[in-house]
């Protein structure tokens, strides 16, 4: 894969991606009657007294909703390839303040995918202005690659440690937990065997992704794998974030597995 087809296939995705969160955050906010800023400010530290009054100001519900909105036009300019140095910045300063309104994530480890991303993204476009674009691009991808492969390393040797997670007895427990569930009682998943061969084939593929890096073939096959992963997920769990803030990743792992130097 070329660094330019990268980079739009990287923009593309990472620009879906933040559009498809903030029509949530929107959307979401006729429904919440709890997460509301008046309420959640009270955790914020009394000290320094300029930023709880700065947050108290930006995260109101109005104001609120305008970032959301301007978030939501920079993801289509992303999309359409327009954000440069300003954009990156602003991105990756709204996903901060999203990561303090929501104290700590909103969906968990996608939304910090998302950061990685965010963070690749200025980093490529700050590392460019005082070098140059090719030496800012391959420094945003590597540094978004280091922490996709790092993501799924760690989950898959912290699963080996786990018994539940070597007997399969936690795949039928996850599955149970699904937007479907509890699984039927004949369901496939409560074979004891099958179960097990699904626990260890993800242990196995997420403890071995750093792999992917040697070979661009071998990228393509882990970043398939990965995809096929979160879709699955996305259909027993709901979690559509997970599928599209992982996806946005892969063209930097693509790109890096396959750079010559």
């Amino acid at each position: 894969m070329t660094l330019a087809l990268a980079v739009r296939a990287f923009e593309c995705l990472l620009g879906w991606s933040l559009l498809l969160q903030t029509l949530e955050y929107l959307r979401i906010q006729k429904m919440d009657r709890i997460g509301v800023w008046p309420l959640l400010q009270r955790e914020i530290p009394p000290r320094p007294a300029w930023l709880k009054s700065l947050l108290s100001t930006l995260l109101m519900p109005a104001p609120y909703t305008a970032l959301l909105v301007l978030r939501g036009f920079l993801a289509v300019g992303l999309i359409l390839g327009q954000i440069e140095g300003i954009g990156a910045l602003l991105l990756f300063v709204l996903a901060l303040l999203l990561l303090l309104r929501w104290r700590g994530a909103f969906n968990g480890g996608s939304d910090f995918m998302t950061l990685v991303a965010l963070s690749g993204l200025l980093l490529a476009h700050g590392v460019g202005h005082f070098t140059d674009n090719v030496t800012g691009w391959r420094a945003g991808f590597w540094y978004i690659t280091l922490h996709t492969i790092s993501s799924y390393f760690v989950s898959g040797w912290v699963k080996l440690l786990r018994p539940e997670w070597r007997s399969g007895r936690a795949m039928t427990l996850f599955l149970d937990t699904g937007v479907y569930g509890p699984l039927p009682v004949r369901s496939v998943f409560r074979h004891p065997i099958l179960a097990r061969f699904g626990a260890w084939s993800f242990t196995v593929w997420e403890g071995c992704f750093p792999l992917a890096l040697l070979n661009v073939r071998l990228a393509w096959l882990f970043c398939s794998v990965a995809a096929l992963f979160h879709l699955l997920v996305f259909r027993f769990f709901g979690l559509n974030r997970f599928f599209w803030a992982w996806l946005s990743t892969f063209p930097a792992v693509i790109y890096c597995a396959g750079a010559t130097w």
